[in-house]
């Protein structure tokens, strides 16, 4: 009697040091997936603030380089295109990372374009309106690179987390998946070659 009782116990101490320790595990890759769906959100919220900048940058040089139209409305495609695409944090993988990444560099692309119209009008260059939404564009830039480089580290932290074994048995069992990383665009390591 005593040895069944003994027995009893010891496997329903077990089964809730067990239960414990899966429901840990299962918490902790909650907390980690959400921190990465929340970075996400705070990238295109970055890139949000961007596009909502290029209207009225758009507007401001139409003024002094109406025609430059091509110019402009290749800015404007670019823009929406770039707002066009949308990936759901729970969504995050390679070909949806790839596909916003493309939109992005698209848009990029285009306000590069921009600004070399711009140096053609000195009085453009000299208008404040003009000067403070590149000021803020420039800010904007910086953004989301600061919060690209918080979404990695944030993606690395879980991808590891969900990788260590025994944690890998686990997360395949609940169904955690290793999310994409932001990546530098091809050719991105090459020095653009400045001449006068």
């Amino acid at each position: 009697m005593k040895k069944s009782v003994i027995i009893i116990v010891v496997l329903v101490i077990l089964g809730f040091v067990g239960y414990s320790y899966v429901k840990g595990l299962n918490n902790n890759m909650v907390t980690k997936s959400e921190d990465v769906s929340a970075k996400w959100s705070q990238v295109e919220n970055v890139y949000q603030r961007r596009a909502d900048l290029i209207p009225n940058l758009v507007n401001t040089v139409k003024g002094y380089a109406a025609h430059e139209k091509e110019t402009l409305e290749g800015v404007i495609e670019a823009r929406a295109k770039a707002t066009s695409v949308n990936v759901n944090a729970g969504d995050l993988n390679a070909q949806s990372m790839q596909a916003f990444q493309n939109a992005q560099q698209g848009l990029s692309s285009a306000l590069s374009k921009l600004m070399v119209v711009v140096e053609r009008y000195p009085d453009l260059k000299a208008n404040q309106n003009f000067l403070e939404l590149q000021a803020q564009l420039e800010g904007t830039e910086n953004r989301i690179t600061v919060e690209r480089q918080k979404f990695n580290e944030t993606t690395r932290d879980y991808n590891t987390y969900i990788k260590l074994f025994p944690n890998s048995m686990f997360a395949g069992m609940f169904g955690y998946e290793s999310k994409p990383y932001f990546e530098a665009q091809q050719g991105s390591e090459i020095v653009p070659e400045v001449q006068f």
